[in-house]
């Protein structure tokens, strides 16, 4: 199995066309695409840990959701822990590609898999597209309308989320219809306001998106780690789906870089 192998894969589920003008989703380091793929080591984030435990696991591939190369470098000398990552990478041989806004975009993508967490129906996506099942975003129906007391708490252990921060609500409510977006998603609430969700489920909310939504939705910020850790699931199907026999690993030691006391 060659690496580009594999990176043609993800590139087929989730297109690299489909990643926002501002992104950087794609090859991040790495040079002889056709080696032998040793092995695989999926995470959210690529970071020194990451290449530390793909060298303990000789995985010569690492795939990750956000992007290291994201912001401008001017020099890579170590002093930081992009630099660390990259210079580590490159020192091992180490391939490494990141699957960003165009996981986020693609039909199955991140929202989408929230939404199946959640066990929503009907699931489409938020954003208008003219092509089925692309765009930022996911809207569907719950089985069952819940409080939102009932919809924060299940919100809290389908994506293992602590804390929930959320607009203020009017608890004889019954929400049926449930928007997401993935990361951060608050530039998508008029759209889930106008596509009739009474509550939108996504992260990195503003203060003043709290104020100014407060009676129109129900805003459920899970935090951005939360929202996104779906996304080596995601990995994981698509290489599993393309090559069955192929042994590939999760990043062990993966925490949110953001504690909560």
């Amino acid at each position: 199995m060659r690496i580009s192998d594999i990176i043609t894969a993800l590139e087929k589920f989730a297109p690299s066309h489909l990643q926002e003008s501002y992104d950087n989703s794609g090859i991040q380091i790495g040079d002889n695409l056709d080696a032998d793929c040793t092995g695989v080591l999926l995470a959210v984030d690529p970071t020194p840990g990451v290449v530390r435990e793909a060298i303990q696991t000789r995985c010569n591939l690492i795939i990750t959701h956000h992007p290291l190369l994201f912001r401008g470098l001017k020099t890579i000398t170590g002093a930081n822990p992009v630099d660390r990552t990259a210079i580590e990478a490159i020192r091992n041989g180490i391939t490494l590609y990141s699957c960003h806004t165009s996981l986020d975009r693609c039909a199955g993508g991140v929202s989408h898999v929230m939404a199946q967490m959640l066990a929503l129906k009907n699931i489409r996506s938020l954003e208008q597209s003219d092509t089925e099942g692309i765009g930022l975003g996911a809207i569907g129906e719950l089985d069952n309308r819940l409080s939102p007391v009932e919809l924060i708490e299940l919100i809290k252990h389908i994506f293992d989320s602590p804390i929930v921060r959320h607009t203020t609500f009017n608890p004889d409510t019954r929400i049926k219809t449930v928007a997401l977006c993935g990361g951060s998603g608050s530039s998508l609430i008029p759209d889930a306001i106008a596509a009739g969700a009474q509550a939108m489920i996504t992260s990195d909310t503003k203060y003043h998106d709290f104020v100014d939504y407060a009676d129109k939705i129900l805003i459920a910020d899970i935090g951005h780690f939360e929202s996104e850790r779906c996304t080596k699931n995601i990995f994981h199907k698509v290489i599993t789906e393309n090559f069955p026999n192929f042994a590939h690993l999760y990043m062990a030691t993966e925490n949110n870089p953001i504690n909560y006391m």
